[in-house]
């Protein structure tokens, strides 16, 4: 259980993760231009900047988007 917020986890790791929401520790760095992160899924959507890589597509108006929750807005 993390002693900040009560929020409980199956995995020790996964816990240890959630807590650099609450230190602001960033362990997760792009090689290709040093920013760092909080948590990899945080790195892995910026990654997607350096390779341009947008896999969302509106059906409607056919402009793509890096993460699903563009696409939504």
């Amino acid at each position: 259980e993390c002693k900040e917020c009560k929020k409980t986890f199956t995995l020790y790791r996964n816990l240890t993760r959630h807590q650099n929401i609450h230190t602001g520790e960033k362990l997760f760095e792009c090689k290709q231009c040093g920013k760092t992160y909080t948590t990899g899924s945080k790195l892995f959507q910026h990654q997607k900047t350096h390779t341009g890589e947008k896999p969302y597509e509106c059906k409607e108006c056919g402009k793509a988007f890096t993460l699903y929750g563009y696409l939504k807005q």
